[in-house]
């Protein structure tokens, strides 16, 4: 007796592992199908344009990954958006969303080239200061609308991205009135001395950006705090009855998000050309990270992936453009094509008919092996 109920436990468990391993699957490939979609649509438009696609993609691949050289500049385009993209995940999976990652990038850089400036820092000491004052400044740029979330209900998307504007005008006072380099739109260069160091083709920031991503994954799914983030995330109201401190946890998620973003900051401003702040510094990289986030289907590790996708993309398409004669923007509807397959698809596969289906799949092969 005591054999056969040790024999009926594992049988309920394989049951349930094997939906789950379903559900694997399908954040797996959803992404996959949406990119080769992606592609295949962009090849027709190249074909419309009378170029061939072949060529085109294969100049993009040459443009980015060619050589170590072109590696490395994939991996250096790669590196923002990695942070972006992990800031965006951590904060979703708390239910926040986080739109300010780009404020929180530039506030980071911000901060972290006055300080460096302002103390006349160098070598090491200048890095380790900038990249803490990043991380704390970035955090701080999002503990505030997480405080207007908690204790007014400010809707965080409205916040943040006034946030946003906020933080890039914040900078541009910054490199144009108060450390102008001889009067012209930019900061003086970061000392050579306290530039990354580079680590293969890429420099170290890219290292710190992998290590990172790893380190939140094992955070949200294999800690205790990680998994009070996801219940919080799946639904507040069943986490505040089983007594998890809802909101701190939400402000914890704005503050973690915003340090992320912040440390991304620090880590462009002193590891990629011009190593100075200007007009353009981090634009864009907030909103790509929250793309890239969606598309990763909120995994910590589907989005270094996908941010090392969109750093192929954004490498190579020059190459495309000079090898076929096509206009960049085909890199932007690409882009563009692959965010809104994964949103469609992941938002289709969590359809109750469509969850029913797949259900039965199984069922259906279950029923032919035992027959």
């Amino acid at each position: 007796m005591a054999d056969n109920k040790k024999k009926a436990v594992p049988s309920k468990k394989g049951a349930l592992s094997e939906e789950q391993l379903r559900e694997k699957r399908l954040t797996i490939i959803t992404p996959v199908v949406s990119v080769l979609l992606a592609l295949i649509i962009g090849a027709v438009i190249i074909a419309c344009l009378g170029k061939n696609p072949i060529t085109g993609y294969a100049a993009m691949l040459k443009g980015s990954l060619g050589d170590i050289g072109k590696i490395g500049k994939t991996l250096e385009r790669a590196c923002p958006l990695i942070f972006t993209g992990l800031a965006a995940v951590f904060a979703y999976k708390c239910g926040v969303f986080n739109l300010g990652g780009e404020g929180q990038f530039i506030m980071g850089a911000s901060a972290s080239a006055y300080f460096v400036l302002k103390l006349g820092l160098t070598g090491p000491s200048a890095i380790a200061v900038g990249l803490v004052v990043g991380i704390v400044f970035g955090g701080l740029w999002a503990l505030l609308p997480g405080i207007l979330k908690i204790t007014r209900g400010l809707n965080e998307m409205i916040t943040t991205i006034m946030f946003n504007y906020i933080a890039l005008y914040f900078m541009e006072f910054l490199y144009k009135n108060v450390y102008s380099d001889q009067g012209l739109p930019q900061t003086p260069a970061m000392p050579k001395s306290a530039h990354l160091m580079d680590i293969g083709p890429a420099h170290f920031g890219v290292l710190i950006a992998i290590i990172l991503g790893i380190l939140v994954w094992y955070v949200i799914f294999r800690t205790s705090f990680g998994f009070k983030i996801r219940a919080v995330g799946m639904s507040p109201t069943a986490a505040k009855v089983n007594g998890f401190p809802v909101r701190t946890l939400v402000l914890l998620a704005f503050v973690i998000s915003g340090a992320i973003a912040g440390l991304g900051g620090a880590i462009e401003l002193f590891g990629k050309t011009p190593f100075r702040l200007a007009d353009g510094f981090g634009s864009g990289f907030g909103f790509d990270g929250v793309a890239i986030a969606l598309i990763a289907q909120l995994n910590p590790l589907g989005a270094i992936v996908v941010a090392l996708l969109f750093g192929v993309l954004s490498t190579g398409g020059t190459m495309m453009q000079s090898v076929i004669g096509v206009p960049t923007a085909i890199i932007d509807i690409i882009r563009g094509l692959i965010i809104i397959f994964a949103v469609a698809g992941m938002a289709l596969v969590k359809l109750p008919k469509v969850k029913a289906y797949i259900a039965s799949l199984g069922k259906n092969k279950k029923a032919e092996v035992k027959a």
